[in-house]
C-alpha cells in the first residue's frame, strides 16, 4: 500500500495556485513545510529526504494528471503548473484549512494507491467522503 505525506502534498498544491509568474521549486518548498513544522513544534523528518520526496511528487502529480503546465495567458514559464481538476479536488479534499479534512485523509489513506487515477476519481466520486 502507499502512502502519502498529505501535508507535503496540500502545500505543493497550494504553491501550484500561486506559481503564475514565477518557476514552480518544490525542493525550496519542502524547507518552508520542514520550518513551519518545526516552529508549530512538531517533529520534523530528514530535510533531504523531504525534499526528494516534494520533487517526486512534483513527478507524480504531473504524469497522474493533479496538475499541468500553466498556459503563457495565465502567467506559464514552462517551469510552472496549474491544478487540473483532479487537482482541485484532492486539494478540496486534503485542504487542512477546511474543517473535517481528517476523514477524507483517512479514505485515502485506505487506498492501495490513493493517488491513482482511477482509484483518485472513484473515491473522490464518492459524496460520503467529505
Amino acid at each position: 500500500m502507499t502512502t502519502y505525506n498529505w501535508d507535503l502534498i496540500e502545500r505543493l498544491l497550494h504553491e501550484v495556485q500561486n506559481s503564475a509568474g514565477h518557476s514552480f521549486t518544490p525542493r525550496p518548498y519542502a524547507e518552508e513545510h520542514a520550518a513551519n513544522m518545526a516552529a508549530s513544534g512538531e517533529p520534523v523528518e530528514n530535510l533531504d529526504h523531504l525534499k526528494t520526496q516534494a520533487c517526486e511528487y512534483e513527478k507524480l502529480l504531473l504524469e497522474r494528471g493533479f496538475i499541468e503546465p500553466r498556459p503563457e495567458d495565465e502567467g506559464g514559464n514552462g517551469e510552472n503548473f496549474v491544478l487540473t481538476p483532479r487537482g482541485a479536488s484532492l486539494l478540496s479534499l486534503i485542504d487542512s484549512s477546511i474543517p473535517g479534512n481528517d476523514h477524507p485523509r483517512q479514505v485515502l489513506d485506505e487506498q492501495e494507491d490513493a493517488l491513482d487515477e482511477l482509484t483518485f476519481d472513484e473515491v473522490a466520486s464518492k459524496a460520503q467522503i467529505a
